[in-house]
């Protein structure tokens, strides 16, 4: 009897074992797609940032020379 539950044990313990390590390695994909999807959102963001910021900068110049000739 000793014998049968011993097996018992370490049937459900390594079974156990391999749904941990199986879930450990689906989550873990799961995470990976999640924080490629956020950092291309994010990618995109900056970008449009960066854009806006040129275009800024640009109209400045722009002003800054207008005001420099009304001035001569």
């Amino acid at each position: 009897m000793g014998y049968v539950v011993r097996v018992r044990f370490a049937s459900f313990f390594a079974g156990a074992a391999l749904t941990s390590a199986i879930g450990l390695y689906v989550l873990r994909d799961d995470y990976k797609t999640a924080h490629q999807s956020i950092s291309l959102q994010m990618d995109g963001l900056y970008e449009s940032l960066d854009g806006r910021i040129s275009k800024l900068e640009k109209l400045k110049e722009v002003e800054v020379a207008k005001q420099g000739e009304a001035t001569e």
